[in-house]
């Protein structure tokens, strides 16, 4: 039973901005703290801001107070209340515990790493530090967030009217003073347990660093440079008069493991610089609707019963809430991953003003939303929703754009059942952009079927095609 059915939310995984997990077993999957670099809101701000707070003071202590460190370690268990990881069967928090801890603790100490301030982030530790594994990044970022993620968690429970009480929250770092505290939340339960969701953008199925790749294909592959610029005994000539150094030959010579690639990285710290360089170029990219499908080993998305749902919304003030509620389920499952973070009603400027829906674009990847916000200003994406049974004009447009702000973005989807005449509605939309008040595209009944039909078939450029075209009408 996943969290959809224990509470009866009458929605599946696409529609969900969380990880639907299953109530008892635990999902196979990580989280991982460089998917929060990715995430340019203020909650993914602060994410990254804490596990940085946390392991900077853990770096010190480790060095100026051993001991102080180790306690900081101890605190740190396997977060059940997730259900993410790798327990193999039912979910089961379990400690750290004294042994995992010291085996950590005392990898930590004697790493030249740590003594020569390679180390930056917690993800850094994963190359370098043995008993640092995914499952142990993950489950350190869990702990370390946990107070954004009940944050997160709280804010999903009052939009889907998820029942809570109040319950222990679990180790918090007060990232503040430096230490770890905990208190009495608001938190959904599951048979007396707690449960804490975790945003479906920041799970991955692999972790972004990866010791062996490091090793492997930036550490050898260098070493192989310095045999062969030395043309050492490693060198080979080939028949062909070509010269070849094996991988094999360097780990007999230079030897392996997470020690070694410290030592060597110590060394040569320009190896770790350009690992970086090629992380920061080309990320992770978030588990796709279908990837994610496969994890839960759940169907794929329903993309007919989404937009027949819709389609079967009679038009009318008194159905406006059901058609945004559905507008929402839809565009969430159909842009995703590259638009996350649905909020529904925002409040701008001290409730004078509202959003119908928001979206964080991550601006990643290769899709139409990756680029208009390469290209415009577009941290966010604002949808309104219009189930008129009337044309929509210029007061429409003027609401939407009214939205629009410098840090908030300027770019924007007015939704609505047809167009009387969508040239004209899109010439007004051409002069919003042409007077400097936003970008702002149309799609009706019509145009969501198209979108659809596209994703059904997996054509993601003709997804791209469709909205850029809508979108060239407006500034050409």
């Amino acid at each position: 039973m996943r969290v959809s059915e224990y509470f009866k939310l009458n929605q599946d995984q696409p529609t969900l901005d969380f990880v639907n997990v299953d109530v008892n077993d635990d999902t196979e999957a990580f989280i991982d703290p460089r998917a929060l670099r990715l995430l340019p809101s203020e909650w993914g701000n602060q994410c990254v801001s804490i596990i940085q707070d946390f392991f900077r003071k853990l770096l010190v202590d480790i060095k100026n107070d051993p001991d102080k460190a180790k306690k900081a370690l101890m605190v740190l268990h396997e977060p059940n209340e997730t259900h993410l990881g790798f327990s193999g069967g039912k979910s089961r928090g379990k400690a750290l515990g004294h042994d995992r801890a010291t085996l950590i603790w005392n990898s930590l100490i004697t790493s030249e790493a740590v003594k020569s301030g390679l180390l930056e982030d917690l993800e850094d530790t994963i190359l370098m530090i043995e008993g640092i594994g995914p499952d142990i990044i993950s489950d350190m970022t869990t702990n370390i967030i946990r107070s954004q993620l009940i944050s997160y968690t709280q804010e999903i429970c009052a939009k889907l009217a998820i029942s809570t009480e109040e319950v222990g929250s679990g180790p918090i770092w007060d990232h503040k003073n430096h230490f770890w505290t905990s208190y009495l939340v608001k938190l959904p339960t599951i048979s007396g347990r707690r449960l804490i969701l975790v945003p479906k953008i920041i799970i991955r199925k692999k972790m972004d660093y990866d010791d062996g790749e490091y090793y492997n294909d930036y550490i050898l592959e260098y070493l192989k440079e310095v045999e062969m610029s030395a043309k050492s005994e490693l060198v080979q000539l080939l028949k062909n008069k070509t010269m070849r150094v094996t991988k094999k030959s360097l780990k007999e010579k230079y030897g392996s493991g997470k020690k070694i690639i410290g030592d060597l990285t110590k060394k040569h710290p320009e190896i770790l610089d350009r690992y970086r360089r090629g992380k920061n170029l080309l990320p992770r990219k978030p588990l796709t609707q279908e990837e994610i499908s496969e994890i839960e080993k759940i169907p794929e998305p329903n993309w007919e019963g989404l937009i027949s749902r819709i389609e079967a919304i009679p038009t009318g003030t008194e159905t406006s809430h059901d058609y945004e509620v559905a507008i929402e389920q839809l565009l969430s499952a159909l842009f995703y991953p590259s638009l996350c973070s649905p909020n529904s009603q925002s409040i701008l400027h001290e409730g004078r003003k509202r959003i119908d829906i928001s979206y964080t674009n991550i601006i990643t990847g290769s899709g139409f939303f990756s680029w208009v916000g390469s290209h415009y200003s577009a941290p966010n994406v604002f949808i309104e929703c219009k189930n008129y049974g009337k044309e929509v004009g210029n007061p429409e447009l003027d609401q939407l754009s009214g939205r629009f702000g410098p840090s908030r973005g300027q770019f924007g989807i007015l939704v609505c059942r047809k167009f009387e005449n969508k040239s004209l509605f899109i010439t007004r939309c051409k002069d919003t952009a042409m007077d400097q008040r936003g970008y702002i595209i149309p799609l009706d009944d019509k145009d969501l079927r198209e979108l659809v039909d596209l994703r059904k078939n997996n054509d993601e450029k003709g997804i791209f095609d469709k909205l850029k075209s809508t979108f060239d009408l407006i500034i050409m």
